[in-house]
C-alpha cells in the first residue's frame, strides 16, 4: 500500500501545481502588480513631481519676496549711462585686509 501512496503522490503534485499556477495567473490578471521602481515610466512620474515640487517652491519664494520688486529699481548710472560715473574713489585695485592684491605681503588667512 505504502508503494501505491507514493505512485500516486506524484501525479497529485503535478496536478496541485498545475492548480496553483492557474490560480495565480489569475489573481495578477485581476490585480497587476505596481510599476518597477527602476522602470522609465516610474522615472518620468518621479521627475515630473520633482519639478512640480522645485515650481512649488520658486512660487512661494516669488510670493514672499515680491514687495522687495514691487518699487521701481533705481540704478547708480551716471547721467550719460556710464557705470563707473558714480563709483567714486574707486582706484580699480582690490585689496583685502587692506593689502592690495598685486602686492606680495600676508594676504591674510589662508
Amino acid at each position: 500500500m505504502g508503494d501505491v501512496l507514493l505512485a500516486l503522490c506524484i501525479p497529485l503534485m503535478v496536478c496541485a501545481s498545475g492548480i496553483y499556477a492557474v490560480c495565480e495567473s489569475w489573481w495578477r490578471r485581476r490585480h497587476p502588480a505596481p510599476p518597477s521602481p527602476y522602470a522609465h515610466a516610474a522615472a518620468r512620474l518621479a521627475e515630473r513631481e520633482m519639478l512640480m515640487a522645485a515650481e512649488e517652491i520658486v512660487e512661494d519664494a516669488y510670493a514672499r519676496l515680491a514687495g522687495l520688486y514691487e518699487d521701481e529699481c533705481v540704478g547708480t548710472y551716471g547721467s550719460d549711462g556710464d557705470a563707473d560715473a558714480d563709483l567714486g574713489a574707486y582706484d580699480g585695485v582690490s585689496t583685502y585686509d587692506g593689502v592690495s592684491a598685486g602686492s606680495s605681503g600676508d594676504r591674510g588667512p589662508s
